[in-house]
């Protein structure tokens, strides 16, 4: 059940991949990224929010996020940061470097991805010598993107920096086969090659929170944490399968088998919210997919989502969003327009 319900979410906050640098350090190299936010409407316009990630995929260098400790990284391992932290990239531990924006304007090639070559501490916007014995490191750097209004509630499960060894993955194969495409379509540039690449980041994504779902660390309870409890991530499958439902605390707690007092009590140690207004949360969001994607009068999505009237669906919505429903879904129509 509780895959299932990280499933719908996934789908819901419309996870999107993207590949647009191939990397290349050699000698005491440096490379810092600025925050996500920063870059967010040049490489991936509108998109909430934006994680980066980077497949080592020759050689080895190490990585933090700035004024967290290194991480030492291996050929095959993955690192993604999931809350668009500055961060750097570099040959030894603790090196820092100056933020470049010119990578991030540049015009777009004909087709992705950008080549990005590190030696010493200067940038070249052009391949090393591939004859050359001399590389470093070599990595394939790329963005998530998602959205995180009216509700995501996955994102704060999550840490700064996530890192995925390689061989200790499940289904080790994805991350194998992710290295030698693009290593492929970043030197040959086939047809239909950044499409594959972006359907194959996504599925990393998926099997990178799965891994870290798998073995959490002890620590505070979160959303992620209460997909693994037998009790709330009961909860959590059934308001997530049926939100349009007459749930009540006492029909929710009949079906997980709690009292009503132990299910508040821990629904909202894991969640932080209280499960019915965990709920009108949750339904906003497939509110928000249904006015984004469809042209279904207010009305029928007020039904959809279990509202029995377009007024009270409206006060709702305005609530937990800020803005009427209509006026949300025309702001977002100019957006993906002007994404486009």
């Amino acid at each position: 059940m509780s895959q299932d319900t990280l499933s719908q979410v996934l789908r819901s906050i419309r996870l999107r991949g993207a590949v647009f640098y191939h990397v290349e350090g050699n000698d005491r190299w440096v490379s810092e990224s600025p925050p996500a936010r920063a870059i967010a409407a040049l490489i991936m316009p509108g998109i909430d929010h934006v994680m980066a990630y980077h497949v080592l995929t020759q050689g080895s260098c190490w990585t933090m996020v700035v004024g967290e400790a290194p991480v030492r990284l291996q050929e095959g391992d993955v690192v993604m940061f999931p809350h668009g932290d500055r961060h750097v990239i570099s040959s030894e531990p603790g090196l820092r470097g100056e933020v470049d924006m010119r990578p991030y304007g540049l015009p777009r090639p004909e087709q992705l991805p950008f080549f990005a070559s590190r030696r010493g501490a200067s940038l070249s916007m052009a391949r090393l010598d591939p004859a050359s014995d001399r590389h470093g490191a070599t990595l394939v750097c790329g963005f998530f993107g998602c959205d995180v209004h009216p509700f995501n509630p996955l994102l704060a499960s999550l840490p700064q920096l996530l890192h995925v060894p390689a061989g200790q993955a499940d289904d080790d194969d994805w991350i194998a086969h992710f290295i030698r495409f693009a290593l492929s379509e970043s030197t040959l540039k086939r047809p239909g090659g950044e499409a594959l690449l972006e359907r194959l980041s996504e599925t990393m994504f998926v099997a990178l929170v799965r891994r870290y779902l798998h073995d959490l660390p002890e620590g505070p309870p979160t959303w992620l944490a209460g997909l693994n409890d037998r009790y709330v991530g009961r909860a959590l499958a059934l308001l997530h399968a049926r939100p349009a439902e007459a749930w009540t605390i006492d029909r929710l707690a009949d079906h997980v088998g709690l009292s009503r007092s132990s299910l508040h009590e821990r629904f909202a140690r894991f969640t932080g919210h209280a499960p019915m207004h965990y709920l009108a949360k949750w339904r906003m969001q497939v509110a928000a997919g249904l006015l984004r994607q469809s042209s279904a009068p207010i009305a029928s999505i007020a039904l959809e989502v279990g509202y029995e009237s377009e007024s009270a669906f409206s006060r709702a919505f305005r609530r937990e969003v800020g803005q009427p429903p209509a006026a949300w879904r025309r702001q977002r129509a100019r957006l993906g327009a002007g994404a486009a």
